[in-house]
């Protein structure tokens, strides 16, 4: 992929885009974007997660690695319609860079070229779920789900970068409906602050199964907890924020 500086544009429009991984840090390994729909190489990933997370369970190794590819994989097209700069969504044209141990953290594109950003966003999640659910034994249709919570994540931390979290997150609904189904509506929930005002949360739609990897815990916004407890433990992280 040739950069064409359109992604550093978004960057200089958002404060702290390291942080959100729009960024690649130096020494990074680079991955591809086609690469993340071949199935062959996805269970080479898995297989490699399998010895770092003491798990041979393949769809929970498949299930977490796309929770976190996934939110770094929409980033920058999302990071582009927040700033008005048109990034793709392409495969072709998109990077995704990892830390060792194969963790992804940024992901870079450059400027779209085709009118339909929304449809080659659809058709780059379809590929990467299609990869995931082969290599990992596993339904696609969980893993549409958490392509909406990546989207809802995304969005809400690009609220925050640019300080209206109101506006940036209206546009999740709308965006989840253009790409289709089998995307769920992406949801939040406003949690009160003690001292006034309130935190918004993504509302999950999707568990990710890290809980099932030996000495993790169950996400305090997961759908499994109870809603009286997910309720308590967002509380008092909007306390803390």
């Amino acid at each position: 992929m040739t950069d064409d500086g359109a992604q550093a544009l978004v960057v200089s429009r958002l404060p702290g885009a390291a942080a959100l991984g729009l960024l690649a840090p130096p020494a990074a390994t680079v991955v591809p974007g086609p690469l993340l729909a071949d199935p062959g190489w996805t269970a080479e990933v898995l297989a490699a997660r399998a010895v770092r997370q003491r798990t041979d369970d393949r769809r929970v190794l498949a299930t977490v690695w796309w929770y976190s590819v996934s939110s770094v994989l929409l980033t920058p097209v999302l990071a582009g319609l927040v700033t008005g700069v048109p990034l793709s969504a392409r495969l072709a044209d998109t990077t995704v860079h990892a830390l060792p141990g194969g963790v992804p953290v940024a992901a870079t594109t450059r400027r779209s070229g085709g009118p339909d950003v929304v449809g080659d966003l659809r058709a780059a999640i379809g590929s990467v779920v299609a990869a995931v659910a082969e290599a990992g034994g596993t339904r696609e249709r969980p893993l549409w789900a958490i392509a909406t919570d990546s989207l809802a994540n995304r969005l809400l931390a690009l609220g925050r970068a640019v300080g209206d979290e109101s506006a940036v997150t209206a546009l999740a609904g709308p965006l989840a409906a253009a790409i289709g189904e089998p995307v769920p509506a992406p949801r939040y929930v406003d949690v009160g602050r003690p001292g006034g005002g309130t935190a918004r949360f993504t509302r999950r739609a999707s568990c990710c199964l890290l809980y099932r990897v030996p000495h993790e815990v169950v996400c305090t916004s997961c759908p499994r907890r109870e809603p009286a407890e997910r309720q308590v433990l967002l509380e008092d992280l909007a306390e803390r924020m």
